[in-house]
């Protein structure tokens, strides 16, 4: 595996002042010689041909980029010290962004882990780290970004379930734990990319639903877990106001009520308390007994 190291070159304004000099010092000497050619004379005219040359090794780095450096195909090293660079004009010079970088993956379907069909895309925060890595490790480091993290997703919706299970049992699902689902997708990523040198600073859930073919029938089921779960605590308090009011009646003794009477007050205050719709008031001119 190929590892990131500093790059060999200097600082560019100090590089450019000293080629300037020589440019016309050599310059001169070349002038001045009115001689026939002579080995001094080829001497000159070739110090001055590998002083044009050096102009070309300046190059310009940008902040928060990084220029690889190729020498006939081997690795030199990378630059990351942004401004005006000089370096041996024979280097190859390919730019790297080092910013960060995000990119939301397409809307892909997969079965989560009790097998509905369910639609997830994720958004991924990410930025080069190992410029080396990057350029020769993978072929395309930006390709290699996108399809890594949408495998990464797939592993993770059919990892587990889309809601909680109805049994009350204590479980991690895609729609009720989005920091510990998105930390696990973090992780996920960045095991892939890191090959890559590359770092995943964040990655969430951009969007999750149901598949349109089961998407009516789940958002009817939830419904019903709702009304359940309403009419579960409906009962719990009008059970504990009718337990509540029999012990009022037998604290201040205000009326004497046999086990039947009870029993038909117990079910008029449920049928009251736990009905759906207002109930009809209706006097009663007769006698109690």
């Amino acid at each position: 595996m190929i590892v990131e190291k500093k790059a060999w070159s200097f600082n560019g304004y100090i590089s450019a002042l000293v080629l300037i000099a020589v440019t016309i010092a050599s310059f001169t000497l070349i002038g001045s010689n009115t001689v026939p050619i002579n080995g001094l004379e080829l001497l000159n005219i070739f110090i001055f041909i590998i002083v044009l040359a050096c102009w070309g090794g300046f190059f310009m780095v940008q902040p928060n980029q990084g220029k690889v450096l190729t020498l006939f195909g081997s690795y030199v090293g990378t630059e990351k010290r942004a401004g005006l660079r000089w370096t041996i004009p024979l280097f190859m010079r390919k730019a790297i962004s080092l910013r960060i970088r995000n990119f939301e993956s397409a809307k892909i379907k997969v079965n989560d882990n009790q097998g509905n069909p369910i639609e997830i895309a994720t958004i991924v925060v990410w930025s080069v780290t190992d410029t080396a890595e990057a350029v020769f490790e993978v072929d395309d480091y930006e390709s290699y970004v996108t399809i890594q993290s949408e495998s990464a997703l797939r592993i993770l919706a059919s990892s587990y379930p889309y809601d909680p299970r109805d049994d009350g049992e204590a479980e991690i699902a895609l729609r009720s734990h989005p920091v510990e689902i998105a930390d696990r997708l973090s992780g996920e990523i960045q095991e892939r990319l890191g090959k890559a040198g590359i770092t995943v600073h964040e990655a969430r859930i951009s969007h999750l639903a149901y598949a349109q073919e089961i998407a009516s029938a789940m958002l009817q089921r939830q419904q019903a877990a709702a009304i359940i779960a309403a009419r579960g605590r409906i009962v719990e308090g009008a059970v504990s106001m009718v337990e509540m009011a029999l012990q009022k009646l037998n604290e201040q003794q205000i009326v004497e009520l046999d086990e039947e009477r009870k029993a038909a007050m117990v079910s008029n205050l449920l049928v009251v308390l736990c009905g759906d719709k207002n109930t009809q008031p209706i006097i009663n001119t007769g006698s109690l007994y």
